[in-house]
């Protein structure tokens, strides 16, 4: 007869060790903008514009000329962000391993893609100018482009063809050529690339080794890959030959495709002002029964230094 008790001496296994979850697990965006510190309550930093032409001289002994400069700045404002998760100790006596050390791993890449979400709101979002900060500037419609076939009206993913018109952009605005250029973009974005460029085998090759990640650059930006960034919150009118945004016979209709908002920058086209690096403290809690907290703190802003080094790249993920 066999033993109809045997399983009152069964037990569970649990592992001491812990998994994290898929999710981004740093700031994949503050290495490629312009860091700069902030002190006080906001920071105001300058910019000189390009020079007049020089004047051509009238004769012998003539007048020195006298030409002027235009100074502008841009305003950045920061802002506090904090955050702390408390550890029980009774929880702790309960459990395989003390998960101190793992909510310190949690709090430090939810700060990461904070940071990442304050460089895309602000990328793309109003900048603040004038000797105060008083002047609204909005992103300007002419540094948007829509990716485009030059045929389908309903709206299209990432292409070569798009690529080449948001590079004619930045020569257009005559950006130095040596700067280095990044496009942030989502997976859907990188995987119509590859489906896109089959019929150029170069293009095709190319691609092929971005998705594999054996490269991360194409036609002279850099890709990042990144899920955070925005959608848009209307339709959006384009023009199908150019991408031009704002009007066309093209409509990327929002409620049955998703227009992701890719940016496309140079380095010191947008600038992330730190008044307080993420800071972290681990330690007890006296008005909580001396329980441990794990907390972190930080205080940046961000701003877009410059139009003509910042372009939106509004693509629709067809469903």
């Amino acid at each position: 007869m066999s033993n109809e008790t045997i399983d009152q001496s069964k037990v569970d296994q649990y592992s001491a060790n812990v998994f994290h979850l898929s999710q981004q697990k740093e700031s994949r965006l503050k290495p490629l903008v312009r860091n700069e510190p902030l002190k006080g309550e906001s920071g105001y930093y300058d910019r000189y514009a390009a020079g007049s032409a020089p004047t051509k001289k009238s004769g012998r002994h003539s007048a020195t000329p006298v030409s002027s400069v235009d100074h502008s700045r841009r305003k950045v404002t920061g802002d506090e962000y904090e955050d702390n998760i408390l550890v029980d100790d009774l929880d702790t006596l309960s459990m395989i391993h003390d998960p101190t050390s793992q909510y310190a791993k949690i709090m430090a890449m939810k700060f990461g893609r904070q940071i990442d979400d304050i460089i895309i709101a602000e990328a793309l979002g109003d900048a603040f100018s004038g000797r105060a900060g008083a002047t609204t500037v909005a992103f300007p419609s002419s540094q948007k482009v829509v990716a485009h076939d030059g045929s389908t009206t309903t709206g299209v993913n990432l292409n070569v063809k798009t690529l080449r018109k948001v590079k004619e952009k930045f020569m257009a605005n005559e950006v130095d050529n040596s700067m280095k250029k990044f496009l942030a973009c989502s997976a859907s974005q990188i995987m119509s690339l590859l489906a896109q460029t089959e019929v150029t085998s170069s293009d095709y090759n190319i691609i092929k080794t971005l998705v594999q990640g054996e490269i991360n650059t194409f036609m002279g930006f850099e890709f990042i890959q990144i899920e955070r960034l925005a959608k848009a919150t209307a339709n959006v009118t384009y023009n199908v030959n150019n991408g031009a945004f704002g009007s066309g016979t093209g409509t990327i209709t929002i409620s049955s495709n998703n227009a992701r908002k890719c940016i496309a920058w140079c380095h010191d086209g947008v600038l992330l002002a730190i008044k307080k690096e993420t800071k972290s403290r681990i330690s007890e809690r006296a008005d909580l029964s001396y329980n441990m907290q794990v907390y972190y703190c930080m205080n940046m802003g961000a701003t877009r230094m410059e139009e003509a080094k910042v372009v939106e790249v509004i693509c629709a993920e067809v469903a």
